[in-house]
C-alpha cells in the first residue's frame, strides 16, 4: 500500500517532511529556485525550439507538492503563445506541441497537503487548482493525467522511483529529454541519490539528455558521471554556492521488453479507424490530442450501434486478489477514464450518468470467500474499493437485501451512446476527422503507397496505419481472421421501475447486474451466450433476466415489485480468453514463428528479424463489458507507442495485451 507523507508547514507556511526532516521547497521563493534550478538549468526554452520530437518529456526524481511541474507546465504555456506570435520561427522550427512530465513519489503528500501547499503560489492558481482537482489517489503505479486538452501531461507515479523505473516500459532510443533530480537533501535521504538510480535514469535517457540538481555533493557528481553523464558546476540558487548540470553525450540502448513484445514508432500521417464504439472514439481522440489527421470507418449509420448501445452501462475496475497485470490494467484504466468523462463534462460535453458507486453483493459463498480474500490482503485504496457489512451495504443501496460484498466509491454507470458521440465530438474539436458513415469496409490492402480501404463500391486511401477497433468484426479481414476472439452474447432487460425499487441508489451486481433508475426504467441483465454472434432479442432472455435477479433477491421488495419488461438489447461482446484486450501493431503468426523459433527450444537468444509484412495495421479490441473502464487508456497506450511517447503502462501490462502474447505461448509450449 501506498502511505502519505507525514508533514508540516513551518512558521514561513513552507511544508517540511517530518521523515526526512527537509523542506519541500525553499523557504526563499521556491518557484524562482524551481525555475532557475530545473527549467533553466536544463536549457529548456531554447531546446523546445529545436527539437527532434512533437513532444519533450521531463523526468523527475520527488514529486513533492508538483512545484516544478506547475512551473514548468507555466513555461511551456508561455512558450507556446509566443510562438503563435511569431510566424517566421513556426516555419523553421520542429513543433514541440506537447509537454510531457513523468515523475515519481513513494510518499505523496494528502489531498489536503497539497492544496495548502501550492495556495501560497497565487500565480500557479489556474494551475494549481487543476492538479488538485485532478491528484490521484494512493494506487502504486502510474497515474496519467491529462491538461490543456492533452498537451500537458503528467505521468505521476506512486512508488519507489527504483521499482517505478524497473517496471517502465521504454525502447531502445530512451523517453527522457532532460532530468530534475529533486529529492530531499543527500544528507536527509540518500537513497535518492544512489549509483543504481543513476544507471536506470541511463537507461531511459535519450541521446543527448540533460539533468539539473540542486545539490553539489561530490558523491552525486562523481555517481552521475559513472552512470555516464558528463557533469559540470554552475552558480547556485540564491546564497547556495554550486549546484550541478549535466549531459549525456551517448545513451546506452537499454530496453524493457524482449524482440517478441517489443512496440515501435509508426508514421501516424493519415490514419484509418474502423468501429463505432467507445474504442474507435478513444482512439480518435488520442489521436486528435495529437494534432494527427484520422478518418473513421463505420458500417452503422450512427455511432453505438453495437456492443455500446445499451442505455445504462456499469463502469467500475475488476480487481483481483493480487497485483497482477490484470489488476494494474483495470485499475489505472478505470481511473483515468473517469478522469477522461469528467473533462468532457468540464469542457460542456454531455451525456447522462451517474457516479453513484457499485455495490458487488456476495450472493454466494465462493464470491464472499473472494470479497474477504481481497479484503485480508488490503492491496487497493478504500477510495477504489473496500468491503461493506450487510448493513452498510444496505445504507449504501438504500434497499435491503442482507447482502455483504465490496463498494466502488468512484464507480456508477454512464449511457454508452450519450457518451461514445461526446468523446467523438471532443475529438472533432481538436482535430480534423473526415467520418464515413453506412460504409462497411471489407477488404484491406497493403500496397507500396499505403493501406487501401475497399468497400463494395468504393476505395479509401492510401493510409499510413488503420488501427481495427471492430469488435466482433475485427477478424472479418483477410489479415486478421487468425483473431482468437472469444463472441459472448449478452442481453440487457429494461425493466418498468416501482415505487421500492426507485429507492435504490447504486448499481448492484450480483451475477449480472441491475442499475438505479433512469427514464422510469431499470437495465437489468446480462445474459451470457458465449460462441455466438447474434443480435437477436428474444422472450427467453428477458426471463432468465427476471429469473437471475429473483433467484438472489426474491427476499427484497425493490425486485419482487418490478413491473414489465418492455424493451431489451442485445450485443456480442469481444472478447480473448485470458479477458485482456489487444492493443497493438497486428501480427502474422508464420513471421513470428519464422523470427522466433529458438522458443519452441527453450532459447531466449538468436532471433531472427521480423519481416512485419503487415507493418502499419493496428488492433485495438477485445474489451468485453469493460470497455468503458478501460478503452481509454488502452488507446492512449496504442497511440503513444506509435508516436515514440512514454506508454501510461508498466511493461509487464504492455505485454498482457500485446498481440503477439497468445502466438509467443504457444511458441513457448512448442504448439505451432
Amino acid at each position: 500500500m501506498i502511505k502519505n507523507a507525514d508533514i508540516h508547514f513551518n512558521h514561513l507556511g513552507t511544508p517540511v517532511a517530518d521523515n526526512f526532516d527537509d523542506v519541500y521547497f525553499s523557504n526563499d521563493d521556491g518557484l524562482a529556485e524551481s525555475n532557475y534550478v530545473f527549467y533553466q538549468q536544463n536549457d529548456i526554452p531554447r531546446r523546445l525550439q529545436n527539437h527532434d520530437q512533437a513532444h519533450f518529456v521531463i523526468g523527475e526524481t520527488g514529486f513533492g507538492t508538483g512545484l516544478n511541474f506547475l512551473n514548468s507546465w507555466l513555461q511551456f504555456k508561455n512558450h507556446l503563445a509566443n510562438r503563435q506570435h511569431d510566424e517566421n520561427k513556426v516555419q523553421k522550427q520542429q513543433n514541440v506541441n506537447r509537454l510531457h512530465f513523468i515523475s515519481f513519489e513513494k510518499y505523496p503528500i494528502k489531498h489536503s497537503d497539497l492544496a495548502i501547499a501550492l495556495a501560497a503560489w497565487p500565480e500557479l492558481a489556474l494551475l494549481s487548482e487543476q492538479l488538485v482537482a485532478h491528484y490521484p489517489i494512493n494506487l502504486a503505479g502510474c497515474h496519467r493525467l491529462e491538461f490543456e486538452n492533452g498537451q500537458v501531461v503528467l505521468d505521476l507515479h506512486f512508488g519507489d522511483v527504483q521499482e517505478s523505473i524497473n517496471n517502465m516500459a521504454y525502447n531502445q532510443s530512451g523517453l527522457i529529454d532532460a532530468w530534475y533530480l529533486d529529492g530531499f537533501a543527500p544528507s536527509k535521504n540518500p537513497a535518492m541519490w544512489q549509483q543504481s538510480l543513476f544507471n536506470l535514469m541511463v537507461d531511459i535517457s535519450r541521446n543527448s539528455a540533460t539533468l539539473a540538481t540542486f545539490t553539489a555533493a561530490g558523491f552525486v557528481r562523481r555517481g552521475l558521471i559513472e552512470a555516464g553523464f558528463e557533469i559540470q558546476k554552475a552558480k547556485g540558487f540564491g546564497r547556495k554556492r554550486e549546484m550541478l548540470t549535466g549531459k549525456l553525450t551517448q545513451a546506452n540502448a537499454a530496453y524493457s521488453a524482449p524482440p517478441y513484445f517489443a512496440n515501435q514508432a509508426s508514421e501516424l500521417n493519415n490514419v484509418a479507424v474502423i468501429g463505432g464504439g467507445i474504442a474507435s472514439s478513444a482512439v480518435l481522440y488520442s489521436l486528435a490530442k495529437r494534432g494527427i489527421h484520422s478518418q473513421l470507418f463505420c458500417q452503422d449509420s450512427q455511432l453505438a450501434m453495437g456492443a455500446s448501445h445499451n442505455v445504462q452501462g456499469a463502469v467500475y475496475p475488476h480487481l483481483q486478489a493480487k497485483n497482477s497485470p490484470h489488476s494494474e490494467f483495470f485499475a489505472h484504466s478505470f481511473l483515468y477514464a473517469k478522469r477522461v468523462y469528467q473533462q468532457l463534462t468540464n469542457n460542456g460535453f454531455s451525456y447522462d450518468h451517474q457516479w453513484c458507486g457499485v455495490l458487488q453483493h456476495a450472493v454466494k459463498q465462493p464470491l464472499a470467500e473472494r470479497h474477504q480474500n481481497i479484503e485480508t490482503k488490503q492491496l487497493w485504496p478504500n477510495e477504489l474499493m473496500h468491503s461493506v457489512t450487510p448493513e452498510q451495504a444496505d445504507e449504501i443501496a438504500g434497499v435491503e437485501s442482507g447482502y455483504a460484498g465490496v463498494y466502488f466509491p468512484l464507480a456508477g454507470w454512464v449511457n454508452p451512446p450519450q457518451l461514445v458521440n461526446a468523446l467523438f465530438e471532443q475529438a472533432r474539436t481538436l482535430s480534423d476527422i473526415q467520418s464515413h458513415f453506412n460504409c462497411d469496409i471489407d477488404t484491406l490492402e497493403k500496397t507500396a503507397n499505403g493501406w487501401i480501404l475497399k468497400s463494395e463500391h468504393k476505395q479509401f486511401g492510401p493510409f499510413t496505419d488503420v488501427i481495427i477497433c471492430a469488435g466482433e468484426h475485427s477478424d472479418r479481414f483477410t489479415q486478421t481472421k487468425a483473431l482468437p476472439i472469444v463472441g459472448v452474447r449478452g442481453q440487457v432487460s429494461h425493466v418498468t421501475a416501482s415505487e421500492a425499487s426507485k429507492k435504490l441508489k447504486t448499481v448492484l451486481c450480483h451475477k449480472g447486474y441491475f442499475t438505479p433508475a433512469y427514464l422510469g426504467k431499470h437495465c437489468m441483465g446480462a445474459t451470457f451466450e458465449k460462441n455466438s454472434k447474434s443480435r437477436d432479442v428474444t422472450e427467453q432472455d428477458n426471463i432468465t433476466n427476471r429469473e437471475q435477479l429473483l433467484n438472489f433477491y426474491g427476499q427484497c421488495d425493490f425486485a419482487t415489485s418490478l413491473g414489465a419488461i418492455d424493451s431489451a438489447k442485445a450485443a456480442v461482446r469481444c472478447s480473448f480468453i485470458d479477458h485482456l484486450p489487444m492493443a497493438g501493431e497486428w501480427v502474422e503468426q508464420t513471421d513470428y514463428v519464422s523470427a522466433f523459433a529458438n522458443l519452441r527450444l527453450g532459447k531466449r537468444y538468436q532471433y531472427l528479424p521480423l519481416q512485419k509484412p503487415q507493418q502499419g495495421l493496428h488492433i485495438l479490441t477485445g474489451f468485453g463489458a469493460r470497455g468503458f473502464c478501460s478503452a481509454p487508456l488502452a488507446a492512449e497506450h496504442l497511440i503513444a507507442n506509435l508516436n515514440n511517447e512514454p506508454s501510461p503502462f508498466s511493461e509487464r501490462v504492455s505485454q498482457a495485451i500485446h498481440p503477439a502474447r497468445f502466438i509467443v505461448r504457444d511458441l513457448i509450449r512448442n504448439k505451432i
